[in-house]
């Protein structure tokens, strides 16, 4: 029996819109979004506007506050700290499965992307480097072999995306970001577990500064919102 290729809902293109939107940055973390002017925008009701939004907040994207509306997510300085921690635990750990299941999958899908960032930076085009990065990082826990830890790590995956949206375009972010992925495909490559890993902690870790020196640099990233 085939599967019906049934056609998205207006909730499914709407929070797909939205999704994307505020990934890639086009609204500034802590902003407030209009139901009646998304709707206006989107050329459609506010029932699939609302519906979206109730579906982006279970994702993290969006905070709905009662008699106040709806805002795009915001994180301080100690929370974006804690998001840290936990990108170290779960990617080291996904790291280490997959170069235990799948070491040849995982080189050959982490080498497609360094390509694609290559290519992305000759290019000048950040907005796809970003997205390359995030899909990298998305790599290791597709080659891990472990759904729950999969699982865990979309929770954080969506911010992550629209974080380095907004925090990784600097030249030198993106060179040292590029350097560390070479250096962790070679890892891969030889097989070494434990420089790999050593590599990717630095890469996250918020005492390296990849986000958390441009981040606590100011009071927080709602006065960069601003």
């Amino acid at each position: 029996m085939s599967l019906f290729n049934r056609p998205k809902s207006l909730t499914e293109l709407v929070t797909e819109n939205l999704r994307d939107r505020i990934t890639k940055g086009e609204f500034e973390l802590g902003e407030q979004l209009s139901e009646a002017r998304i709707a206006k925008n989107l050329e459609v009701s506010r029932t699939p506007v609302r519906e979206a939004i109730n579906r982006l907040e279970m994702e993290g994207l969006l905070v709905v506050e009662p008699q106040r509306g709806s805002f795009v997510f915001n994180l301080e300085p100690e929370e974006l700290a804690k998001l840290c921690d936990a990108r170290v635990c779960l990617e080291t750990t996904a790291l280490t499965l997959a170069m235990q299941a799948n070491p040849q999958a995982l080189h050959a899908a982490l080498v497609d992307c360094v390509e694609r960032m290559k290519v992305a930076r000759e290019a000048g085009n950040d907005a796809e480097y970003l997205f390359q990065d995030t899909m990298f990082h998305q790599c290791l826990f597709d080659c891990a072999d472990n759904r729950f830890l999969n699982d865990a790590y979309q929770t954080i995956a969506l911010k992550m995306a629209a974080l380095r949206s907004r925090l990784g375009h600097h030249p030198d972010h993106m060179a040292k970001s590029y350097r560390e992925h070479l250096e962790l495909v070679q890892c891969v490559r030889d097989g070494d577990v434990h420089k790999a890993l050593e590599i990717l902690k630095l890469h996250i870790d918020r005492k390296e500064g990849s986000y958390w020196s441009d981040a606590t640099s100011m009071d927080s990233l709602t006065q960069q919102s601003k």
